[in-house]
């Protein structure tokens, strides 16, 4: 068990990305006193305006300020108490022109952007971080597959006294989380939408081979339940990118709530006993480590 106070640290590709994975599990933690920080990687540049009523020539042209505000309110809702950069320039999807420039985050070096993950998990010491899975079938965006990339490298070397001796003092993560979608949250909430006689955005997730449908390596399911409003709400602090109506917005939250109350996790790294038994679900990203 650590002394050190209860950090969850979160690293993701662009802004909007901390609203619709882990959000709930965000304001939960917020709730119960653990320190919340997230990690963003790139300004989220390439970001096509999706809310019609946004699509006005004074964001256009200052989109990398609103979409930062939009960040801050977002952060604010959740909960989070800390947010760092990691300083690249969004990679836009492959073969577009922003994906060659020399800036963005999917050309970085990859000793350089685990370093600078590195010397953000030294300062701030959490015991739990949450990144993504390897996705390269279903949604291959560059930026969300070297996250993926540079996460269980910094990992591990965060707490090596050999490496990156510029970074700051070593300290040792304890666990290692994906955040993903399991089929078994599309299924149901599909046919929540099918019961309520709506329209599902999920028709081309169930009907896709290519959505992973492997649930068996889902480890841990947060209850959010109680926090279904904070997750709305910073979706909808995302105006430029989440519309009122949406896919996001669809089902009602008490719907939701009494569908799929859940986040799921699938436990990557861990230096601690995992403390949930073959065929169970863990239900606390921080079992084995609270005081």
């Amino acid at each position: 068990m650590s002394s050190e106070p209860l950090t969850l640290l979160q690293i993701h590709a662009h802004p909007d990305d901390e609203a619709s994975k882990g959000a709930g599990t965000t304001a939960l933690y917020s709730g119960q006193g653990v320190r919340n920080v997230l990690v963003c990687c790139t300004g989220g540049e390439e970001g096509d305006i999706l809310n019609p009523a946004m699509d006005r020539p004074e964001v256009i042209e200052n989109l990398h300020e609103v979409r930062m505000a939009e960040l801050a309110e977002s952060c604010r809702i959740l909960g989070y108490d800390a947010l760092h950069w990691l300083g690249y320039r969004d990679s836009g999807m492959p073969e577009t022109e922003a994906n060659a420039r020399a800036d963005n985050f999917w050309n970085a070096s990859q000793d350089e952007a685990v370093e600078r993950f590195v010397k953000i998990i030294r300062a701030e010491r959490p015991q739990v971080i949450i990144t993504y899975h390897e996705d390269r079938e279903w949604y291959p965006h560059p930026d969300h597959i070297k996250v993926f990339e540079i996460s269980e490298p910094a990992f591990e070397l965060a707490g090596d006294p050999n490496a990156f001796l510029d970074a700051g003092e070593p300290w040792q993560p304890s666990k290692l989380y994906y955040v993903a979608w399991s089929f078994g949250r599309i299924r149901t909430l599909h046919q929540a939408h099918i019961d309520l006689g709506m329209e599902s955005p999920f028709e081309r997730w169930i009907e896709s081979n290519k959505f992973p449908n492997s649930d068996e390596r889902f480890t841990t399911r947060i209850d959010i339940g109680e926090y279904m409003a904070e997750r709305r709400a910073a979706l909808l602090a995302h105006a430029t990118q989440v519309t009122p109506d949406g896919f996001w917005m669809k089902l009602p939250d008490d719907v939701v709530k009494a569908s799929y109350p859940w986040e799921d996790f699938i436990l990557a790294k861990s230096k601690v006993t995992p403390s949930y038994t073959e065929g169970e679900y863990e239900t606390d990203l921080f079992a084995g480590l609270r005081p």
